[in-house]
């Protein structure tokens, strides 16, 4: 900053203990400590949002619990499936059967429509067991 000083005027130097050269520089000083003190706040607010040392491992704990209830969900669902799976295979063994009973019951050449039905029910019943034996062989 150049500094020019009139003619009439004094030199601001020789006036050091003079009250109006400090006013021109208190105002100046004031507004670089605030700068100063703004940056400062500012990277401690920033320096104190980045993760500290310990939240990894808080993390860590908090995956390896969702990681646990997971795999007691699958369980559970798994134990359930198995269940379905010995309920269905038992309404399977019964409808094949009467399934048997029926055919023989009919002659050579004539097979009856509820003799189809029943096959085809058979036939769904026995897809759905196999999909639930795949989805439970599939999370092994």
């Amino acid at each position: 900053m150049l500094l020019r000083i009139s003619p009439d005027r004094k030199n601001p130097a020789s006036t050091a203990g003079c009250p109006q050269a400090r006013r021109k520089f208190l105002p100046s000083g004031v507004a670089a400590c605030s700068v100063l003190l703004a940056v400062f706040a500012t990277t401690y607010q920033l320096r104190s949002q980045t993760p500290s040392e310990a939240k990894p491992a808080e993390n860590t704990q908090m995956a390896m619990q969702e990681q646990n209830f997971k795999r007691a969900s699958f369980e559970a669902a798994n134990v359930d499936r198995k269940r379905q799976i010995a309920d269905d295979s038992a309404r399977l063994l019964k409808m094949a059967s009467d399934l048997k009973a029926e055919v023989d019951k009919t002659s050579k050449d004539t097979l009856s429509l509820g003799v189809i039905r029943k096959a085809e029910e058979i036939e769904k019943l026995a897809h759905s067991v196999k999909d639930k034996m795949k989805l439970t062989m599939g999370g092994n």
